[in-house]
């Protein structure tokens, strides 16, 4: 009788530290996997606030710090169809004449492959309760020179919540420890550039 106690206790201490072996494993597994879910949802929106910028900046000189701005000029914003003709004054045909032909709204530039989509949905990250990107825009001096740029930011605290806190500060502190920011960002207030910290 002992003996049979004894056996249903080992077989269960056996079934749960088998269970552990196997969540010790899946966990970090399932965490890469909706950490990867997730991040690849904010880039593509971080990818959508990059385009908007670049289209803003060709019609307007420089980027904009506002989501109010940058999703009107998205939502009536027009630019215009420009075609290059050959200058009639100039005899040695080198030069040529912008010529704009019309105009086309900014939606149907940048979204025209994407039916429905809802610009005003560009400054939530994704997977956080609707908080929006950090959105900044300014200039600074690269060579004596004035740039434009812009940074648009979303911190892993933002996106990752309600998966494992440890993991997720497991991630932060790998980024702070190697100086870099703690989530995804495209664009860069300090370097004149539009990428992303994925790329």
């Amino acid at each position: 009788m002992i003996n049979n106690i004894i056996k249903v206790v080992l077989l269960a201490v056996i079934v749960v530290l088998a269970y552990l072996v196997v969540e010790s494993v899946m966990e970090p597994v399932r965490f890469k996997k909706e950490t990867d879910h997730r991040s690849q949802a904010v880039i593509d929106n971080l990818i959508e606030i990059r385009s908007a910028q670049m289209t803003y900046k060709s019609i307007h000189g420089k980027y904009t710090r506002s989501f109010d701005t940058l999703i009107d000029f998205l939502k009536t914003g027009e630019i215009p169809v420009v075609k290059m003709v050959p200058d009639p004054t100039d005899t040695t045909f080198t030069k040529s004449i912008r010529d704009t032909i019309g105009y086309i709204p900014v939606a149907d530039s940048l979204y025209r492959k994407k039916p429905g989509y809802q610009v005003e949905n560009i400054r939530f990250i994704p997977f956080s309760d609707k908080k929006e990107f950090t959105l900044e825009a300014g200039t600074i001096e690269k060579g004596g020179v004035k740039v434009n740029v812009f940074e648009a930011t979303a911190h892993y605290n933002t996106f990752l919540k309600g998966l494992n806190e440890q993991m997720v500060i497991n991630i932060i502190a790998t980024k702070e420890h190697i100086e870099k920011y703690p989530g995804l960002k495209v664009g860069s207030m300090v370097e004149a550039s539009t990428d992303g910290n994925w790329e």
